[in-house]
């Protein structure tokens, strides 16, 4: 059902925070399907991220001394749930795949924004996805968004800028777009992207997905497999990019290439070192360090022109391909959204990349140095199985973490995590 339908009752947990046990909270209208099998609907043979398989190896506890979690939920009945932020006021606001826009209050009360999804191609993985606030938020009032656009010609990815008013009631669209030409899967809508961030800089990052073409990744005149690096008030190359000075004006907007399908960027405190999230073939989900130009690795063009899904995710023979800081091996678990945890609050959890998983479902902590490696890795106690398909973790401004399902069928829900 979309938000302008959906009812936020008094009595729903949207209303008002529900105040959750200790570890986890199963009330209100928890996500079902644990195991995260096809509960999407959405082309479950096309789709790496729907069938249940079991986790790679590795703990699948917190090692001992961190502190219990509290998860509470915090809006329910939403469908396919993609990204959350948090602005300066402590309102939330969250997208939905299929369309729409819900603010939260710091009071608890659940608002759909007025805004114009009525040229929104939402199909398969694609639709309203990637959401993030600008840095001077606070005083400008805008967002941008990475979506499914039907626009003149066909249907493509396009990054769109917004405005929200003061009493979140409306958004307005101010830059549409900001960045346009992504190509998208317009027959499935597979590999999508599309995750929107703000690097330490300014730059506006953006990851796309390869739309299942096997060219794409490695080809740098087009804007589907890669990280682009953009001016968020021009759209236009971000200052100091690594092809800045490549005839195509396409190139001069990326970050990196071949790259699947990015579904997380984060940025690590204290290093402001930028990682990215994608997902594998049948093995080999990757965690990636970004580095200006790089090459990560992704090369599916077959022979015959068919999409080769046998590939290597990172295939060594490419010259200077990035090799990944984490992987999956076999089998994948559908790596999704990703932030960092942040603050003394959290205690041994500070300093954790955390990961959505979609298969084996919950969410994976990963601990990597200021030099990039990976020191440890475990499943975060109290998310894991419990919720179904996890989107997108995403810590707060208050510090609490925020946590999207998406599980579909009007069954997913927003939590915040604590520390207990």
């Amino acid at each position: 059902m979309p938000p302008t339908a959906r009812t936020l009752a008094a009595g729903r947990c949207a209303r008002a925070t529900v105040l959750a046990a200790v570890l986890v909270l199963t009330g209100c209208s928890g996500a079902g399907g644990a195991d995260g099998a096809d509960a999407t609907g959405d082309l479950p043979g096309a789709q790496e991220d729907e069938a249940a398989t079991a986790a790679p190896d590795g703990g699948v506890t917190a090692p001992g001394g961190l502190p219990e979690l509290r998860v509470e939920t915090v809006l329910d009945g939403l469908d396919h749930p993609w990204d959350v932020a948090q602005a300066p006021d402590g309102t939330l606001l969250v997208d939905e795949r299929g369309g729409g826009l819900t603010a939260v209050l710091p009071d608890g009360t659940a608002r759909a924004l007025e805004a114009d999804f009525s040229d929104l191609f939402a199909d398969g993985e694609t639709g309203l996805m990637g959401l993030t606030l600008d840095p001077a938020f606070a005083g400008n009032r805008r967002l941008y968004t990475c979506q499914g656009v039907q626009a003149d010609g066909g249907a493509e990815i396009q990054v769109i800028a917004w405005t929200v008013d003061a009493g979140w009631t409306r958004a307005t669209r101010v830059a549409d777009p900001l960045v346009d030409d992504i190509p998208v899967n317009e027959r499935t809508g597979r590999h999508g992207g599309c995750r929107v961030r703000f690097a330490p800089d300014g730059a506006l990052l953006v990851g796309t997905g390869d739309n299942a073409v096997g060219s794409n990744p490695q080809d740098r005149s087009t804007l589907a497999g890669k990280v682009l690096r953009v001016d968020p008030a021009t759209g236009g190359p971000a200052p100091g990019n690594p092809f800045a000075d490549d005839p195509d004006p396409v190139t001069r907007l990326l970050l990196s290439y071949g790259h699947r399908n990015v579904q997380g960027i984060a940025v690590q405190p204290g290093t402001g070192e930028v990682y990215t999230v994608e997902q594998g073939p049948d093995r080999d989900d990757e965690v990636n360090r970004s580095v200006p130009g790089g090459n990560y690795g992704w090369d599916p063009d077959g022979a015959d022109g068919s999409y080769d899904e046998s590939v290597p995710m990172t295939d060594p023979g490419l010259p200077g391909a990035v090799p990944a800081v984490w992987s999956s091996g076999d089998p994948t678990i559908a790596t999704s959204g990703a932030d960092f945890l942040s603050g003394i609050q959290w205690g041994g959890y500070d300093g954790l990349l955390l990961v959505g998983v979609q298969k084996d479902t919950g969410v994976l902590a990963l601990r990597i140095d200021d030099q990039g490696r990976l020191t440890e890795q475990f499943r975060m106690p109290g998310l894991e199985d419990r919720f179904g398909r996890i989107r997108t973790p995403r810590l707060g401004v208050d510090g609490a973490l925020y946590v999207t399902t998406d599980n579909g069928g009007g069954e997913d829900v927003l939590l915040r995590v604590t520390p207990a």
